[in-house]
């Protein structure tokens, strides 16, 4: 990987031509206030909902985006990639788009519910490791065996680009937001949030949330270096053992703040925000309302969106969530 200041700037103009490439084949998700929300948090609370992409997660605009860019070559060679799951649909998707092979290496016992979608849009998938990065690192050793075209989920121009555009179609939509919230695991999602915020509405506070069983990024960027550190979270969105460099270096120099969430946490939000949203929200989806939740003091009265990335939870996961102790509204204040 190029080292840190050697990766190209990006700026919005990439952002404006992502959203040119991608327009052919998504359409803009909704951004929806909940009174109910709002009234949990004490801010006004709009939801981007990337649960509505086709994928169901924001990520399949940065596929589309980097693999629209490829050259002739690069989709001949096939393309590989390691993914918990959204990412790895979304190249897959993207693959289908464009006529390209796509192989994406997943770790031992990952979301049975992506696993079916990769594999129902023609990707093949490799099971391989304890976790992510496990699967990365073979990932990279198949790339090099067979020549294959390696997607990197983080340190791609195009996907950071790509997924920056569901901060655009935000601010289009409500250009008086306060404080846009961004779950991180390797961070393209909040980088590309930043990118677009600080350009169009510098007064927009952009905060990454991640969990504090997989707090890789978040120590990441307090250090201003990238390092280490444990992946123990049941959110698969959020879960990663060490920092992107790209989306690393965008975010030290724009993003507002960084906040960990823990487990209780992140089911509590995914339960408040299947009730009050009646959408399907996975646990790094939720994230952006748990982080709220902690900020409320802060937040108060202000225009606040969280950035749903994602609904892929699998039954399993949905029962437990549904099963768990349920928190009495009255009581949220506990939470913060």
């Amino acid at each position: 990987m190029p080292p840190v200041g050697a990766w190209p700037t990006l700026t919005l103009a990439d952002v404006l031509e992502a959203r040119r490439a991608i327009a052919p084949y998504l359409l803009r998700t909704p951004l929806h206030g909940y009174p109910g929300l709002t009234g949990l948090v004490g801010a006004e609370i709009l939801v981007k909902h990337e649960n509505h992409l086709p994928t169901g997660a924001f990520k399949v605009r940065g596929g589309i985006n980097l693999v629209s860019h490829l050259d002739r070559g690069e989709r001949a060679r096939g393309l590989v990639t390691a993914s918990t799951g959204n990412h790895g649909q979304s190249i897959g998707y993207a693959g289908r788009l464009f006529g390209t092979h796509v192989v994406v290496c997943v770790p031992v016992g990952a979301n049975p519910a992506k696993l079916r979608s990769m594999r129902a849009l023609g990707a093949d998938v490799v099971e391989h490791g304890r976790d992510f990065d496990e699967a990365r690192e073979h990932c990279e050793a198949l790339a090099a065996e067979h020549g294959y075209r390696y997607v990197h989920s983080g340190n791609e121009p195009l996907l950071i680009a790509g997924v920056g555009t569901h901060t655009l179609e935000a601010l289009e939509q409500e250009p008086r937001l306060d404080a846009i919230v961004v779950p991180i695991g390797g961070g393209s999602g909040a980088a590309g949030a930043c990118i677009v915020a600080k350009a169009v509405a510098p007064g927009c506070e952009v905060i990454g949330v991640q969990a504090e069983l997989a707090p890789a990024a978040f120590r990441s960027w307090q250090a201003r270096s990238v390092v280490r550190d444990r992946m123990a979270t049941a959110a698969e969105g959020l879960a990663t053992r060490v920092g992107f460099e790209l989306p690393q270096s965008i975010l030290w120099e724009h993003l507002d703040d960084f906040v960990l969430v823990g487990e209780d946490e992140l089911r509590d939000a995914t339960r408040l925000m299947i009730e009050h949203t009646r959408n399907l929200v996975e646990s790094a989806g939720a994230a952006p309302l748990a982080a709220a939740l902690r900020l409320r003091e802060r937040l108060a009265g202000r225009r606040v969106a969280l950035v749903c990335t994602g609904g892929n939870v699998t039954l399993d996961q949905l029962r437990d969530v549904l099963d768990g102790d349920v928190v009495p509204h009255s009581s949220i204040t506990a939470l913060a």
